[in-house]
């Protein structure tokens, strides 16, 4: 494989997620994918990095059968992290960016799924683009949200509601980095009342976050919004319960994606009494669209 060669009119690109055990989390990226490849004037695959199908590889493969020689992969996360720095670029077959701070000697146990990824069988060049990042659009997608929640429920007075953004959190910085920007873009740009916190990993943690919140104000309504892609576990199941809120995942084991560590916050009681209201991650909107379309078209016009 040739990482490094010119570019050329035969191009292929994958759209990378993480995959899950919820379909409706896959759902979503099918739905992203549509609505890229009606854009696209180049063939199209999407490639999980674990748990579903097609897998990285395989997506490779594909686009292999269809005479592409330079493939453009687009990991369709929000900051980097593990994922995009170690694990995706080790699935395309290159170096990985970064050490990993799970194993900083390289090894990895018999049993870790980076011992058993299928090498790429592929000559050309491939691309790895960077990650989403705190893109104007994304900020703009989060404002919608909540515009609609204020025009939908008549929570006119701004004072009386608060807005938490809710990123997962990482052994990196790079997580922290991105909601900090993205809070900093938020403040710049609007008059609301907002702050943030991690589900995990990272602090504050939501709880924390929420409770020293209140100390200044005196809300009736907080809005939290979870800053990801696509519904999951953590959407539909972690955040709502460390919230105390109920849950849309009951009773399912986590598969696949043992993160050695548990959510201790979730015993942190939250000091509110008014009321939560829960919006849904990103998901396929349009302005997500616009962005992987421009990261690419870029890439191509080089």
């Amino acid at each position: 494989m040739d990482s490094n060669s010119k570019s050329t009119n035969n191009v292929g690109i994958i759209l990378i997620s993480h995959g899950s055990t919820l379909p409706f989390a896959n759902t979503v990226f099918n739905e992203i994918a549509e609505k890229f490849k009606k854009l696209s004037d180049f063939p199209v695959e999407i490639g999980y990095m674990k748990v579903s199908k097609p897998t990285i590889s395989q997506a490779i493969h594909n686009l292999s059968l269809k005479s592409v020689d330079k493939i453009i992969a687009i990991p369709i996360f929000l900051a980097d992290g593990i994922h995009t720095l170690v694990d995706i670029p080790l699935m395309l077959g290159m170096k990985k960016k970064e050490p990993d701070p799970r194993f900083l000697d390289g090894e990895y146990p018999e049993n870790h799924y980076l011992n058993h990824i299928d090498t790429p069988d592929f000559d050309g060049e491939i691309v790895l683009l960077d990650c989403i990042g705190p893109h104007p659009l994304i900020l703009q997608i989060v404002k919608n949200k909540i515009n609609k929640i204020f025009t939908n429920l008549d929570t006119s007075n701004h004072e009386n509601t608060g807005i938490i953004l809710v990123s997962h959190g990482s052994r990196l910085k790079y997580n922290s980095e991105f909601i900090n920007e993205l809070l900093r873009m938020f403040k710049d740009e609007t008059n609301y009342k907002v702050t943030l916190g991690f589900m995990e990993l990272t602090n504050p943690s939501i709880p924390v976050a929420i409770n020293e919140f209140l100390k200044n104000n005196n809300f009736k309504n907080l809005i939290v919004v979870p800053v990801f892609i696509a519904p999951g576990m953590h959407t539909k199941r972690d955040i709502p319960k460390i919230l105390k809120l109920s849950t849309d995942v009951k009773n399912i084991e986590h598969k696949h994606h043992n993160h050695h560590h548990s959510h201790d916050h979730e015993d942190i009681e939250i000091e509110f009494n008014g009321k939560i209201i829960y919006l849904d991650p990103i998901g396929s909107d349009p302005l997500l669209i616009d962005i992987i379309k421009q990261r690419i078209d870029t890439e191509i016009n080089k």
